[in-house]
């Protein structure tokens, strides 16, 4: 809901370190790959009750996600960018998710319910993406992407927000993932409205 208005606030600094990643030669897609297994430690982190130290390695994380886009801006926009960032993402977000269960089991079913509103906001969002690449719909309110960006409620911002609240107040994370899966389903329901009235308007 936040990401459209926040970016103006990053990117000069995101695209000022991808410049220099570019001289050195350093790849988007490494990026990716290196801050998603950098945001993985945050796993047994959280599984062993670490919490404030998970901050470090999801924040390291969101810092990789905003750079390698930046940094594929500068060079190249490639499928298999686009394609690893969407996935790396919500592997990543489910990992933090389950590490709670893992360190709590009594909230299992919270971390339950939290993953399975993430499989609504994912599949609506990505469901709707192939049907507006076959009606070359575009848009660029989240910045340039490789495939069409669908706003909701619920994104990067709100996620890694809540991932952090969660680390912060370990003790009502029951809450937080009750709460943040609610505005989840709406988000879903509310893109689902979107894209058939968007779909049948394209016929």
């Amino acid at each position: 809901m936040f990401d459209a208005k926040i970016r103006p606030l990053l990117d000069p600094g995101l695209n000022y370190l991808a410049a220099f990643l570019v001289k050195i030669r350093v790849k988007a897609n490494s990026v990716t790959t290196f801050g998603f297994l950098i945001g993985l430690l945050a796993v047994p982190l959280v599984a062993f009750q670490f919490y404030q130290l998970a901050i470090i390695p999801i924040l390291l994380n969101r810092l990789c996600d905003g750079l390698d886009g930046a940094l594929a801006r500068q060079t190249t926009i490639s499928n298999v960018g686009g394609y690893l960032d969407i996935v790396l993402d919500f592997i990543f977000y489910s990992a933090i998710i389950f590490a709670f269960a893992l360190a709590q089991p009594e909230n299992a079913i919270y971390s339950a319910f939290l993953i399975f509103s993430f499989i609504g906001t994912g599949t609506t969002f990505l469901a709707f993406a192939i049907f507006a690449e076959r009606l070359n719909l575009s848009t660029q309110l989240q910045g340039k992407k490789s495939f069409y960006y669908l706003a909701g409620l619920t994104e990067g911002f709100e996620t890694i927000t809540v991932l952090i609240v969660m680390c912060l107040f370990p003790t009502w994370f029951w809450l937080t993932a009750l709460c943040f899966a609610s505005i989840c389903w709406l988000s879903a329901i509310m893109r689902i409205l979107a894209s058939v009235k968007q779909l049948s308007d394209n016929k």
